[in-house]
C-alpha cells in the first residue's frame, strides 16, 4: 500500500486520483470483453473465423487500452497540452490519408492500415480535439486580445470538413457537439447558443438530401426500421426483465455488427433489462461524478476540458444505447469502453484517462476546523474561481 506521505509519481497519482471513476472504468472494460466474447462467437463463424478471434483480439486491445488511460492519467495539464496537440496534428494527417489511400468499408473511407493494423484515426481526433480547442478558449478567457475562439472554430471547421469527406455523420455530430459545449462553458452568449443549437436541424437536412445511407437510414427509421434494427428489437422483446441467460441469446446469431454496432442488444438478450439499466447507471455515474470533480477551483482549463471529455463520452455512449433500441435513425457508432475494436477501445481508455488527470485533487484540502492559508503574493490567491462571471 502507498503511505500518504508518498511523493513518488504513482504515490501521488494514487492519492489525488479518483478512485471511483478508475474503477467505474476497468468494471465497464471487464463487461466489455465479457460481452464481446458472447456475441462474437457468432459473428466469427459468419465469416469463418475462429470461434473466439473477437474475445481474443478484444482482450489484445484492452492493453494498450488501460495502458494509455494509466498513462494520461499521471500527467499535469501542461504536458497533456502538448501531447494533445501533436496526437490532433498527428490524427488530421492520419484522416486525410485515410480518404486518399484507406480502405473503403460499407461506403465510408475512415479506416487506414499501418503495419498491418486498421485504425480508424477519427476516434483519436475526439480527445485531443477537446483538449486543444478547451485550451484554446482558456486562453481567449484568461489571455488579453488572444482570439482562441476563431482559432477554435477554425479547428472544428477543418476536421468537420474532413469527417463529411470521409463520410462520418456521427462523429461529425460528435465534434460540433463537443465544441458548441466549449463554448458554453467559456461564456458564449446564450442567444448565440439558442442560435447555433436552431442550425442543427438544418445540418440534419442537408445530410439528408446530399448523402444516400443518411437518406436510407433516416427512410428505414420512419418506415419501421431496418433489417438490423428488427432483430435488435427482438433482444430486447426476447430478454425480458432477467434475459435469457449468458450465451443463450440468440438474436446475436443474425446480426452482422453483434459485437460492436448492436452489442448492447446482446446484453439486453443475454442479461435483461435490468442489466441494462444498470449499464445506463454506470456510464450515468461517470458521467455525473465527473462533472462534480471538474467543478473544483483546478482552473477554468480542467473545467472546460474535462466537462466536455465527459459530455462526449456520456453522448456517444446515449447515441449507441438509443439507435439499438430503436428510439434514433442507425448510427454505427461504438458503446464506449465496451463494443469490440481496437481504434475505440484505446481512444476511450485516452479519453478516461484525461478525465482522470483532469479531476485528480490538486490542491490541498484543510481538515475539520482548519482554514487553508494561501500567501496573498501567490498567483493562486488572485484567480478567479472558473465559475465565476469574472473567471468567465
Amino acid at each position: 500500500m502507498l503511505d500518504r506521505t508518498d511523493r513518488s509519481l504513482v504515490g501521488v497519482w494514487w492519492w489525488t486520483v479518483d478512485r471511483w471513476l478508475l474503477a467505474s472504468t476497468i468494471l465497464l472494460m471487464v463487461i466489455g470483453a465479457l460481452l464481446v466474447m458472447a456475441a462474437g462467437p457468432a459473428v466469427a463463424a459468419n465469416i469463418q473465423l475462429a470461434s473466439q478471434h473477437f474475445g481474443v483480439r478484444q482482450a489484445i486491445y484492452l492493453l494498450p487500452a488501460i495502458g494509455a488511460m494509466l498513462f494520461f492519467s499521471l500527467l499535469e495539464p501542461r504536458p497533456i497540452r502538448v501531447l494533445a496537440l501533436l496526437g490532433l496534428t498527428g490524427t488530421i494527417i492520419l484522416m486525410v490519408m485515410a480518404i486518399l489511400v484507406g480502405s473503403e468499408i460499407k461506403g465510408a473511407t475512415r479506416w487506414i492500415t499501418i503495419a498491418g493494423i486498421n485504425l480508424q484515426p477519427s476516434e483519436f481526433a475526439k480527445p485531443f480535439f477537446a483538449i486543444v480547442s478547451a485550451w484554446l478558449l482558456t486562453l481567449w478567457r484568461e489571455g488579453q486580445d488572444f482570439p482562441g475562439y476563431i482559432y477554435s472554430a477554425v479547428l472544428m471547421a477543418v476536421i468537420v470538413g474532413i469527417l463529411v469527406l470521409q463520410p462520418d455523420i456521427g462523429m461529425t455530430f460528435l465534434m460540433v457537439f463537443t465544441w458548441g459545449f466549449q463554448m458554453f462553458l467559456a461564456g458564449l452568449p446564450l442567444l448565440l447558443v439558442i442560435g447555433v443549437v436552431a442550425l442543427a436541424p438544418l445540418g440534419l437536412w442537408l445530410a439528408y438530401i446530399s448523402l444516400d445511407h443518411v437518406e436510407k437510414r433516416i427512410d428505414q427509421f420512419f418506415n419501421g426500421g431496418a433489417w438490423q434494427v428488427e432483430q435488435a428489437r427482438d433482444a430486447f422483446a426476447h430478454g425480458g426483465l432477467l434475459g435469457v441467460g449468458p450465451g443463450d441469446g440468440t438474436v446475436k446469431l443474425h446480426l452482422p455488427d453483434a459485437h460492436s454496432d448492436f452489442i448492447f442488444a446482446v446484453a439486453a438478450e443475454e442479461y435483461g433489462a435490468l442489466a441494462c439499466l444498470s449499464l445506463c447507471g454506470l456510464y450515468g455515474f461517470i458521467v455525473l461524478r465527473g462533472f462534480a470533480r471538474t467543478m473544483s477551483d483546478e482552473g477554468l482549463f480542467a473545467l472546460i476540458a474535462g466537462s466536455s471529455l465527459l459530455a462526449q463520452f456520456g453522448v456517444q455512449a446515449a447515441i449507441h444505447m438509443a439507435s439499438s433500441a430503436d428510439l434514433i435513425p442507425t448510427k454505427g457508432m461504438t458503446l464506449p469502453l465496451i463494443s469490440y475494436g481496437g481504434s475505440s477501445l484505446v481512444a476511450s481508455g485516452v479519453t478516461m484517462g484525461l478525465i482522470l488527470a483532469l479531476t485528480r485533487r490538486r490542491k490541498p484540502v484543510a481538515l475539520p476546523g482548519q482554514r487553508r492559508h494561501t500567501p496573498a503574493s501567490s498567483s493562486a490567491a488572485s484567480r478567479p474561481h472558473p465559475l465565476t462571471n469574472e473567471g468567465m
